[in-house]
C-alpha cells in the first residue's frame, strides 16, 4: 500500500500480495456502503482503480463490492480507528486500521508499540499534513504534468514511479481533481487521501533497518490498513 520503507527483495512476494488483496478488499468493500456503481461512487471508483492496479483477480474484487453493499453474508461492518505515536529513534508515525473489533485492534496496537511509542491523538498528526494523493500516468507523449497539476487543480506534483506523476491535492479537492485530470491527458489509476510528514527523520542504516523492522510488524497486522511515517529517504 505505498509503504516506503519496505525492502522488497526482503519481502515474500505470495503473502505480501495477499496482505495487499485483504486491504484492498475492505477498502471496496467500506467504500461500497454507499452504492456498489462506481459511476455514482467516487470513493468506490478509487478503491476499484487501486484493485484493478495490484491485479486484484476479478472475483475477489465482486465479492468485497457484494458484501460492502449487504448483497453478501451481510453488511460490512468495518470502522476506522488511528493510532499515533513514535517508532524507535522518534520516528513519528500514524496508522489507520480498519477493524470490525477496536478491542482486538487496541490490544494489536499496543503490542506492536511495545519497541516504540503509543501517544495520544493528536501528538503526532500535527506534524503531518492531510491531504489528497494521485497517481496518473500520461496517455500521450505530450502531456504536460504542469499545466495538468494547474489547470485541474492540483496544489503539487512530483514524479512517481516509472512513468507515472503524483498530483498532491487538498483533501476536499480530491475528487475534483481527480476527475478533471482525463482532460489533460493523464489516467487515474489511484487517488486517495494520505498523511505527509512536515519534518521526516533522518536516521543511519542502523537505526533505518530497527525502524524498518518496527514498521513492517505494525503493516502486517490484519487489522492495518495504511500506516504513514515521518522518516527522511
Amino acid at each position: 500500500m505505498g509503504a516506503q520503507w519496505k525492502a522488497k527483495h526482503k519481502m515474500d512476494a505470495a503473502n505480501a500480495k495477499g496482505r495487499i488483496f485483504t486491504k484492498l478488499a475492505k477498502e471496496i468493500a467500506v467504500a461500497a456502503r454507499n452504492g456498489a456503481d462506481p459511476d455514482m461512487n467516487a470513493k468506490l471508483r478509487s478503491a476499484i482503480d487501486a484493485a484493478k492496479k495490484a491485479s486484484m483477480p476479478k472475483d475477489t474484487l465482486e465479492r468485497a463490492i457484494k458484501k460492502g453493499a449487504g448483497l453478501l453474508d451481510g453488511p460490512a461492518n468495518y470502522e476506522t480507528v488511528v493510532y499515533e505515536g513514535f517508532a524507535p529513534h522518534q520516528v513519528p508515525v500514524i496508522v489507520e486500521c480498519l477493524t470490525d473489533n477496536k478491542n482486538r485492534s487496541a490490544m494489536s496496537i499496543r503490542q506492536l508499540f511495545r519497541k516504540g511509542q503509543l501517544a495520544t491523538s493528536g501528538a503526532v498528526s500535527w506534524d503531518f499534513k492531510h491531504l489528497g494523493q494521485i497517481e496518473a500516468e500520461p496517455e500521450s507523449a505530450d502531456a504536460d504534468m504542469e499545466l495538468a497539476a494547474i489547470e485541474a487543480g492540483a496544489q503539487d506534483f512530483e514524479a512517481g514511479d516509472d512513468n507515472e506523476v503524483v498530483f498532491l491535492t487538498e483533501a476536499t479537492d480530491l475528487d475534483l481533481v481527480a476527475k478533471a485530470l482525463p482532460e489533460f491527458g493523464y489516467k487515474v489509476l489511484t487517488a486517495k487521501l494520505v498523511y505527509r510528514a512536515n519534518n521526516p527523520v533522518a536516521l543511519d542504516d542502523t537505526q533505518r533497518a530497527e525502524v524498518e523492522a518496527f514498521l513492517d510488524a505494525i503493516d502486517a497486522d490484519d487489522d492495518v490498513q495504511n500506516v504513514y511515517v515521518g522518516l527522511a529517504g
